[in-house]
């Protein structure tokens, strides 16, 4: 934790002649950037595993057809085609999981009075008038929605849901091309789990929209780690996934998992 606390600390401090009184805002960006960075790869790799899945739909539609009464049977035919074609069912989740560690480290880290024993200094910084270990509660309690805090958080709030809102409409276009097996549909029975996975579409779009829930409750530096990554993740996937297969693609081969 002290280790990760210098580490910003001397970040800010070289971002200070630029930023001022917000370098270590800044810092926490350039920290949330490089994150992103070194997971890139992975997203990478999850992109291709993705299109790989994508393109074994109609295999997966025959295995589904043949095991149609033992779903047992299905769900192993179906690790033997992933196995046979080297695709890793679990790849899409590294990206994510590695993300996890430096959010928690900034959220602990403005969320403690003391770091080693002594004053946590890093509660003094602010972004403008918001204080980076404040929260949206704090903000409205000095100054209200449109006080000077307040105000920080709207173009927040403004960033995260104008990101949101292009997840949501690319989720539903491919949800749109890509249906998921529904129950009572030519086959459904075959598919285990296929009535909670329908379900769960019908919310998914709805999923990106979260980030706003969570900006508002998590200290302002982890916020901003949040809406960084978040912004970073919609351009990269629009970017990875530009050519991703249609049709019974994507969606149908998550279906199956």
């Amino acid at each position: 934790m002290s280790f990760f606390a210098d580490l910003v600390a001397d970040l800010a401090d070289l971002l200070a002649p630029l930023f001022h009184g917000s370098a270590m805002a800044a810092a926490i960006v350039a920290v949330t950037i490089c994150v992103r960075l070194l997971v890139h790869p992975l997203s990478r790799a999850a992109a291709r595993g993705q299109k790989a899945r994508a393109k074994l739909s109609p295999q997966i539609a025959a295995l589904r057809k043949k095991h149609a009464k033992n779903p047992e049977k299905f769900q192993k035919a179906l690790m033997e085609l992933h196995r046979k074609e080297q695709v890793s069912p679990l790849a899409g989740c590294l990206p994510g999981l590695f993300q996890l560690p430096a959010f928690f480290l900034l959220y602990h880290l403005f969320s403690s009075s003391s770091i080693g024993g002594e004053a946590n200094e890093l509660l003094d910084h602010k972004l403008f008038a918001a204080p980076l270990g404040g929260r949206f509660a704090d903000a409205l309690g000095d100054g209200g929605l449109f006080g000077a805090a307040g105000l920080l958080y709207l173009a927040l709030f403004a960033l995260v849901a104008a990101v949101a809102t292009f997840n949501y409409r690319r989720t539903k276009r491919q949800l749109a091309a890509n249906p998921p097996v529904a129950p009572g549909a030519p086959g459904a029975e075959q598919a285990p789990g296929a009535g909670a996975m329908a379900a769960m579409t019908k919310f998914m779009p709805l999923m990106s929209f979260m980030t706003l829930f969570t900006v508002a409750v998590v200290p302002l530096a982890a916020a901003l780690y949040v809406v960084t990554s978040t912004t970073w993740s919609a351009v990269e996937r629009a970017f990875l996934y530009r050519d991703m297969p249609t049709g019974a693609g994507a969606m149908g081969a998550a279906a199956a998992m």
